[in-house]
């Protein structure tokens, strides 16, 4: 089984912080604490989640972005 290296939340809000991103809400999502691991591809993969996710006029529809998801989850060998 492979395992995948992820921080503390306090690790990761700390270097959310140094990041100089915007204010966080403290909660501290999985995703975080693996990207944030190594902070360069912390901000480009936040920058696709956001053309991909945030914008009104998303290239993807909520469905598509759930079956996107979907596979992705899948190859990488995650939970049903």
């Amino acid at each position: 089984m492979a395992r995948i290296t992820s921080l503390s939340p306090e690790e990761t809000l700390r270097r959310y912080r140094e990041a100089d991103l915007p204010p966080y809400s403290g909660f501290v999502k999985g995703l975080h604490r693996v990207l944030f691991v190594d902070p360069k591809i912390a901000g480009p993969v936040g920058q696709v989640y956001g053309y991909l996710n945030l914008r009104p006029d998303a290239p993807l529809t909520r469905l598509q972005r759930e079956m996107l998801a979907t596979v992705v989850n899948g190859l990488v060998g995650g939970a049903p």
